[in-house]
């Protein structure tokens, strides 16, 4: 609880926000959820994946802290009937932290997140990925090509973004030009021009993606293929010369040529234009202050093909600086680099299945 009952009838809505949004940054929470509720307004943090509840206020209170919020993120404070979005710059012990604001109308009131983007926890090394020795050595082959598609595949949340922006970040130089079109754009890059979709001045990805191909661009970053047009001109431009980067939501590495077949790209086209896959999870991370050592089970040995008598494995503990026994999450990869043989199955229109007993031969 960030604070009891005496102390929240002392502190001012302003002060109030501002405490919330310090507490959550402190604690690295991702997002900051503001739900109200018949009688009450609940505030959870998002901490490594999962919703952690923080603080119940009163309910009378949601009018001034949903307003301030807003104020905040240059939002319209009259409206609040339809779902708004905003953004602001907040300062953390001398650092500038981005904050993005939704509001969603329910029926107790507006609903409010704010996504924390922390601009220090977000820009990373190639190295600090989490990509081991195999992993990366496909990984820097792949990025070593002058052009053609580099796909980064996982659900929302499993930091594609994160590690499209660690690629751009190494590949920028005074040589390249780099533009990118977003949906929104996430951290403002310096050295690399972003573009910010919007839908209604009508600046969609394939509108945007037309124009970046008239910038005389090295490398084009497309924040999503959501559509056939856009899937179209990104394969069309890989195979003309630039080297592309962009994300899908598939399960696997696999699944993203199917996906791009499905959507009306040719699949000579496809294999022309793909050079390399990724696919990415975030997975929790044991506390190592309070991780506790046990001998593995016959089942753990077997599944994990140890053939060791004793092996020692960790399970959670429990302590004041961590979540149930985890803190901080890593990524885990799946790298696909399409090859001449990979490229004879996409021109056969083989299954995805095929495909994949292929790539885990060739690992």
């Amino acid at each position: 609880m960030l604070l009891n009952q005496k102390e929240f009838r002392n502190v001012s809505i302003i002060r109030l926000v501002d405490l919330v949004i310090n507490e959550a940054i402190k604690m690295k929470a991702s997002d900051i959820h503001i739900e109200p509720f018949s009688n009450e307004i609940r505030i959870r943090f998002r901490i490594d994946g999962d919703l952690m509840d923080i603080q119940n206020l009163p309910i009378e209170y949601l009018s001034s802290i949903t307003t301030r919020i807003k104020i905040m993120g240059k939002m319209d404070i009259a409206e609040k009937r339809v779902p708004q979005d905003g953004s602001m710059e907040f300062y953390f012990e001398d650092r500038q932290i981005d904050l993005r604001i939704s509001s969603l109308p329910t029926v107790h009131g507006e609903k409010i997140v704010i996504r924390i983007l922390d601009r220090d926890s977000f820009i990373l090394s190639k190295e600090e990925l989490g990509l081991y020795s195999k992993n990366l050595e496909s990984f820097e082959k792949i990025l070593k090509q002058p052009y053609g598609i580099i796909l980064v595949t996982g659900p929302t949340g499993s930091g594609k973004t994160t590690t499209l922006y660690s690629i751009l970040k190494e590949l920028n130089s005074i040589e390249k030009n780099i533009i990118t079109i977003e949906d929104p754009v996430e951290y403002k890059l310096e050295g690399i021009n972003q573009v910010q979709v919007n839908t209604k001045a009508g600046l969609t990805f394939a509108n945007g993606l037309r124009s970046i191909l008239r910038q005389d661009p090295d490398i084009i970053m497309v924040g999503e293929i959501r559509d056939s047009e856009t899937a179209k001109i990104a394969v069309r431009s890989a195979i003309t010369g630039h080297l592309v980067f962009s994300t899908l939501h598939t399960n696997d590495t696999v699944s993203s040529i199917v996906r791009l077949i499905d959507m009306g790209v040719k699949p000579y086209l496809v294999s022309s234009a793909i050079i390399g896959i990724i696919s990415q999870r975030l997975v929790k991370k044991l506390c190592d202050k309070c991780k506790r050592p046990y001998y593995a089970t016959d089942f753990e040995k077997s599944f994990l093909g140890s053939g060791e008598d004793e092996l020692i494995l960790y399970k959670p503990g429990k302590c004041a600086s961590c979540n149930n026994g985890f803190k901080g999450r890593i990524a885990v990869y799946e790298v696909l680099s399409i090859e001449e043989e990979i490229r004879e199955l996409i021109n056969k229109r083989a299954s995805s299945d095929e495909i994949k007993k292929l790539a885990i031969k060739k690992v």
